[in-house]
């Protein structure tokens, strides 16, 4: 490919699709507009949200279900601060981003300039890297690194910030096919050595565990997972964002850990010999589960060698690409003599599933466990549910059946506010998949601006709030460990969200029963626009039962 002669503003928007990007999220102000006006004039898509770190999470919904880096946009100073809460979410659940910024004029840099903030400092414990493009001759080379580190490796979000007078200067552009970073070198194949002693920890077991993290997705080894669970025999569990790796039918899936989880679940990582650990961190709401357990054996497979020991001691570690290492476990189990077989073991968890039937609510209202459990009858196999966080997360993660469909949900950092920007963002990746996002009637309030985005760009995601006018999940805490003194949780003054539906020209329905929360599921379902239920539930219906 022949340099040629463009602003860095041009270059900029060269370098995304030569990434293959086609749609980017995003908030513009003075400081970026060079590269706004670059992508008026290419076919990107710009899709404007109406909150910076809305762009941040859509970007996040969009990475997550095609497995790439996505890109969102914002201005200087408070517009690039905005991200940093989006930023973080993604760094916590290894969601790969590339975000770009724009910037003062270079010679304004640190002194205090309108709408000046020092981004790149402010994001770096959130970000795998950032670069402050000053030389313009650098954006290509920049771009490519920003795009390689972000989705190698553990992946994460890169920040690019670039000032004003840079995104005007012209440059030689050329894009290189090729990227050499001497000082990253993620981990690809697991060591040999590490290899056979978990292929040998497998034979000795007589009672194996997989626990399936979200690192499967990130790292599309969801099949090898599968696979490598049906051929030996194991049974799976799955933390919070592991759910929808194993498929809740398979009678090989034995539920959600941690807290909130499964009975068999927790009683099968509590009874387990040898425990395989699949992209997992192991965070404290899934390591209540494993009671600080030592008679047992692990085996922890992740990209991140930071992660492997840090929450729960390995005994077999392993540094790699989930899918290579997969691979390397298969051809291992391949040369086995004869099949394992696990049948007592199996038997023994199969005695711990339980089924049992949400009370009914009441006059007026609709259990909410019993609602996810009836949304899940109508739900393509194919869909994507994006949980937002507190009582409704815990809800509908306990209550979802997932086939080949994906949950999404900010797990890391627990970031309210984040389903429907994420169900943006994956609806805009994937436009022919049904996307659901559910919320509570406090983080619906964070984010309900965003059903004009949808509107503005045909995005016919679907939403369910879950109203008990509470913040539930705190309410809970104060309830259990504050004696009851109860503050700051009342969301008395809540507008009437079909109302707010309406507003947006959003096609809308009230469920507070059984029977209209089946008339309204099927309407939700079977709309081609976007649409809202908003789900009445008792306000002293609990996640801990």
């Amino acid at each position: 490919m022949a340099s040629e002669r463009m602003t860095v503003a041009r270059a900029m928007t060269e370098c995304l699709k030569a990434e293959g990007i086609k749609d980017i999220f995003g908030y513009p102000g003075a400081a970026i507009c060079p590269f706004y006006d670059e992508i008026y004039k290419s076919n990107i898509r710009h899709i404007l949200v109406r909150h910076e770190v809305n762009a941040g999470h859509a970007a996040s919904g969009y990475a997550r279900v095609t497995g790439k880096p996505a890109v969102c946009v914002a201005t200087s100073g408070p517009g690039a601060l905005n991200l940093i809460t989006a930023i973080a979410t993604a760094y916590m659940d290894s969601v790969p981003m590339v975000i770009i910024t724009g910037q003062v004029n270079s010679d304004q840099i640190g002194r205090d300039v309108f709408q000046e903030a020092d981004i790149t400092g402010s994001a770096e414990p959130f970000v795998k890297h950032s670069y402050l493009l000053k030389k313009p001759e650098d954006t290509a080379d920049v771009f490519k690194k920003a795009f390689y580190i972000a989705g190698t490796g553990r992946r994460g979000p890169v920040l690019i910030d670039v000032p004003f007078d840079v995104q005007k200067a012209e440059i030689d552009f050329e894009y290189p096919e090729t990227v050499d970073i001497r000082s990253y070198r993620p981990s690809t194949k697991g060591n040999g050595f590490q290899i056979k002693r978990a292929i040998n920890a497998l034979k000795d077991a007589k009672k194996p565990l997989i626990c399936a993290g979200g690192g499967l997705f990130t790292g599309n080894a969801v099949e090898l997972m599968r696979k490598f669970a049906e051929v030996n025999d194991i049974p799976v569990v799955s933390t919070m964002m592991g759910l929808g790796a194993m498929q809740s039918d398979s009678p090989l899936y034995y539920g959600m850990i941690g807290m909130h989880g499964a009975k068999a679940a927790n009683i099968a990582v509590n009874s387990c010999d040898t425990l395989f650990l699949l992209g997992a961190r192991v965070g404290d709401r899934a390591m209540s589960a494993m009671e600080n357990r030592k008679d047992f054996t692990v085996v922890h497979i992740d990209i991140d060698p930071a992660e492997i020991g840090k929450n729960i001691e390995a005994n077999v570690p392993i540094v790699g690409d989930i899918t290579l290492v997969l691979g390397q476990l298969l051809e291992q189990v391949d040369g086995f003599e004869e099949r394992l077989s696990h049948t007592a073991w199996r038997e023994e968890l199969e005695k711990y599933r339980t089924e049992t039937q949400p009370a009914p609510a009441g006059d007026g209202y609709v259990n909410p466990k019993w609602f996810i459990r009836t949304l899940n009858k109508y739900l393509p196999e194919h869909s994507v549910v994006v949980a937002d966080v507190g009582q409704n997360q815990i809800w509908t993660a306990a209550n979802i059946s997932l086939k080949d469909g994906r949950f999404l949900t900010s797990g890391g950092m627990g970031t309210m506010g984040y389903s429907v920007p994420a169900a943006i963002g994956a609806k805009t990746a994937c436009p022919s998949v049904e996307v659901v996002a559910v919320c509570g009637d406090g983080s619906f309030q964070m984010e309900f601006n965003e059903m004009a985005t949808a509107v503005q760009h045909g995005i016919n995601i679907k939403i369910i709030v879950i109203r008990n006018c509470f913040l539930g999940m705190v309410r809970e805490v104060q309830e259990r460990t504050y004696d009851n003194r109860l503050i700051g949780v009342s969301l008395d003054g809540s507008p009437d969200f079909c109302k707010i539906a309406e507003a947006y020209g959003i096609e809308h329905m009230l469920v507070n029963s059984e029977q209209s929360a089946v008339e309204g599921i099927g309407k939700l379902i079977s709309s081609d626009k976007p649409y809202l239920l908003e789900v009445v539930v008792p306000e002293h219906e609990k996640t801990i039962l």
